[in-house]
């Protein structure tokens, strides 16, 4: 008989990695693992299988659906902001063309099974594109139909990949005379800059928040790539964690929408400054804006309001400014590099 499982993608990244040992250490769920790289093996402890694998190769999404009744898919695997924008074509085929593999894949196990499989999809801030500063001044919290005109392949990826996850959801196949009566229960959250203790930046456009942490704690200068004075929605990784776990679990018919925004605090580059400044006060922080990331930045909203999500799942992070700084990322940090 096949096993029920958890089928987890990208699990390597800081996302992914998070979200297995809280699952895993559970102890009452099979999860598969799947990344281009091999599974690390301080998560693959807690997976039934690792697959080192390629969501764009069809042999490894046919063995998956042979070999597996799958509940839910977590699709974290993507080419992030930045790299995208150097290679727009590749990060397109791994993030449109991938996820409309696992679309397919979850549409098929729920025909199969009789039943939807949860398809959870994080999306991104980089979803949404403002057109200069003067309207983010004045734009306030930002909801999730407002403002959607991004300017980045990542951003306009994510946007799509939201639409298609509706269309498999709501229409698929809709003119075909044996079209499916089980289709997919996709579900997404539009995450703002997440900052994580646990693994290094990797250049992400709004990385310049945990790389002055970084660079503090080993006494190295940093120049910040962005205006002193640029504001974005911030979280802890912890509660982007926690948010993808309440978004699985809530009964369908609590959720009013498909696509959900999630914040926590929002500090300009200078306050992030500071309070690093506080915790390290010989660190060297200064300012070399670059002008195409700074254009990005300047795009996504200062803001996100979340009202939905805490209306209908009681969304609430539990790190604030404060405590995401002083309890979780300043003494995670600092024993890395002890």
């Amino acid at each position: 008989m096949r096993k029920e499982v958890i089928l987890i993608t990208g699990a390597n990244g800081e996302m992914g990695h998070g979200l297995i040992a809280h699952l895993g250490q559970q102890g009452n769920l099979a999860i598969v693992a799947v990344d281009v790289q091999p599974i690390d093996s301080e998560i693959a402890q807690y997976c039934a299988r690792t697959i080192q694998g390629d969501i764009l190769d069809n042999l490894l999404l046919g063995r998956l659906i042979a070999e597996f009744e799958i509940r839910t898919i977590f699709h974290l695997a993507s080419i992030l902001s930045t790299k995208a924008e150097y290679n727009p074509e590749t990060a397109h085929k791994v993030n449109v063309e991938g996820t409309l593999n696992l679309l397919r894949l979850a549409v098929e196990q729920s025909q199969w099974q009789g039943k939807s499989v949860k398809f959870i999809y994080p999306s991104s801030i980089a979803a949404y594109g403002l057109p200069n500063l003067k309207v983010k001044d004045a734009a306030g919290k930002i909801q999730e139909d407002q403002w959607l005109q991004p300017i980045t392949m990542y951003g306009i990826n994510k946007l799509y990949c939201e639409h298609l996850g509706r269309y498999y959801q709501y229409h698929y196949r809709q003119l075909a005379a044996d079209r499916a009566s089980h289709t997919i229960d996709f579900r997404s959250i539009r995450f703002p800059g997440l900052i994580s203790a646990v693994t290094v930046p990797t250049g992400g456009t709004s990385d310049y928040a945990p790389e002055m942490i970084h660079h503090a704690a080993q006494g190295l200068p940093y120049d910040c790539f962005v205006r002193p004075d640029t504001r974005l929605p911030f979280m802890a990784m912890p509660d982007a964690i926690k948010a993808l776990l309440m978004l699985e679990s809530v009964p369908q018919e609590k959720l009013s929408r498909l696509v959900y925004n999630i914040t926590s605090f929002s500090p300009t580059a200078d306050e992030i400054s500071s309070i690093v400044k506080s915790a390290f006060p010989k660190a060297e922080i200064t300012y070399k804006p670059h002008i195409s990331r700074q254009a990005i930045v300047d795009s996504w909203p200062a803001w996100l309001d979340d009202s939905a999500a805490c209306t209908d799942w009681n969304w609430k992070p539990d790190f604030d400014q404060e405590k995401a700084f002083n309890d979780y990322l300043f003494p995670t940090i600092c024993k890395r590099y002890s």
